[in-house]
């Protein structure tokens, strides 16, 4: 903003300001930085319209202009500024969020989730990016987005009140009420002084009390029905799950690659996943995103550890995957694969996903959404002709009690969709959700029909093991 601006506004203060620091020499310049940075409203966009007019090209002067606008309420203005400051900078996550708070305060829930997450993507422990994206999904009716936005933003801000509450009013919007009522406990721990907290635990406890009323009722009068039912009725094989079971999870999501094109989905379908596994009843369930080579043998290792107590063990990677010599790999996002003989000491075997999950007593689960185009194979340089690189990912036969599942079948690729999530993800966290709960085999068939369905027979999700046929697997207990 220059004088001529400033004065066609009819502000006499700012024009009093500008024409100060204009005058003053070395010393009111850097005295204009220091006050675009410190100061507030007139007097604050006339030193950062100053500052703007000694740097043009320094970001920060009109990303602080645009602070000072959106102060005043003049919303275009601190849009156009936050515009400049992300045109001079495009990696400036705080530029994104606050022009994303901009359109939020304007009512367009669209670009505001767009600048939200663009800054998560630049910031991924930007904790109320992931919140006010939330509360956008919210606002949207997409409450299973909602949910696993408040999710991260408490995982990265476990003291985050207004997650916790605003996670519980999805969580009541779709019945779930045991969470809803876990979550405004939280909320009433951390903020004791909000009588809403309370208020809010006394209506959930009073519809799980309605519900449990309900369903006794019914017992009663079914009861008789029963028991006649029960003396007809072959007996049922035991629901693996009703019990007490251990259930841990490691999720991997890469996006950012530094030697290939970034992927547009694994974070956000990470984030999915893990916020149903967690409201399925899983009592660890670890995240982790843009993993280099060393970073994915170390998660492995400790998740190993993890699993060894655990029932249930289930890993989900979603990135980009290689098939190599009839060797199934995942790709880190530091991996350069110049030359094929680099696949195995840049990428990560899936054996050894396998391998971590192997002491789990029950159930061991690999899920793998990384039968995408190999990126790579244009620029990798080929030194072994007898050894192919496969399309997609190779077959796997895993050994009984291990189950695999890809998210498209073997050869073929696997499609990202046109969603915040991948047509796969999409599917399955539904189908988790689903009550009644479908037994474990027969889910991964309805999530198989789902996706062939939603992509037109494109893609063709598959599951490779086998599970003994005495015992039956819940995701819901």
């Amino acid at each position: 903003m220059n004088s001529a601006r400033l004065w066609n506004c009819g502000n006499l203060f700012a024009i009093a300001v500008l024409c100060t620091l204009v005058s003053t020499g070395p010393a009111a310049a850097q005295s204009a930085r220091e006050i675009c940075f410190k100061g507030m409203g007139d007097k604050k966009i006339a030193a950062c319209s100053e500052a703007i007019r000694q740097d043009p090209r320094n970001s920060i002067y009109y990303f602080n202009r645009g602070n000072a606008w959106d102060d005043k309420g003049n919303k275009d203005k601190a849009i156009a500024d936050y515009d400049e400051a992300i045109r001079l900078d495009p990696l400036y996550a705080s530029a994104h969020y606050n022009r994303g708070n901009v359109w939020f305060d304007k009512g367009d829930r669209d670009k505001a989730i767009a600048d939200y997450s663009q800054a998560i993507r630049l910031d991924p422990l930007h904790a109320s990016a992931h919140f006010n994206r939330g509360n956008m999904w919210s606002d949207k009716g997409e409450k299973d987005q909602a949910i696993a936005d408040y999710s991260e933003a408490i995982r990265l801000n476990p003291k985050h009140a207004n997650a916790h509450y605003n996670r519980a009013r999805a969580w009541e919007y779709k019945n779930s009420l045991q969470e809803a009522l876990r979550d405004f406990k939280r909320y009433n721990e951390l903020v004791p002084s909000d009588a809403d907290g309370l208020k809010s635990i006394s209506r959930v406890e009073a519809k799980i009390q309605a519900q449990q009323n309900q369903a006794d009722n019914q017992a009663v009068d079914q009861a008789s029905s029963k028991q006649q039912l029960a003396a007809v009725q072959p007996a049922q094989p035991a629901l693996a799950g009703v019990n007490q079971e251990r259930r841990v999870a490691l999720v991997i999501g890469n996006t950012k690659y530094l030697y290939a094109p970034a992927l547009s989905n694994p974070v956000n379908d990470a984030q999915l996943l893990s916020a149903t596994l967690r409201s399925a009843g899983f009592q660890s369930v670890t995240m982790k995103t843009d993993l280099t080579r060393e970073q994915t043998i170390q998660s492995l290792r400790e998740f190993a550890g993890i699993s060894d107590s655990a029932d249930w063990a289930v890993v989900y990677y979603s990135g980009h995957g290689i098939e190599f010599a009839g060797i199934n790999y995942m790709i880190p996002v530091d991996a350069q694969l110049k030359a094929d003989r680099d696949i195995d000491l840049e990428a990560v075997d899936v054996g050894k996903v396998l391998s971590s999950i192997e002491g789990a007593k029950r159930l061991r689960l690999v899920i793998l959404d990384a039968c995408r185009d190999n990126p790579f194979a244009s620029q990798m340089r080929r030194t072994m002709a007898s050894r192919s690189v496969g399309r997609g990912l190779a077959r796997m036969e895993p050994e009984a009690g291990t189950l695999v599942v890809y998210a498209a079948k073997h050869g073929e690729t696997a499609l990202d969709g046109d969603g915040r999530n991948s047509p796969f993800v999409q599917a399955l966290a539904q189908r988790i959700q689903e009550r009644p709960p479908q037994e474990i085999r027969r889910l991964f068939d309805l999530v198989r029909d789902d996706v062939m369905e939603t992509t037109h027979k494109r893609q063709q999700p598959f599951s490779y093991g086998s599970l003994s046929g005495r015992e039956d697997f819940y995701f819901l207990r």
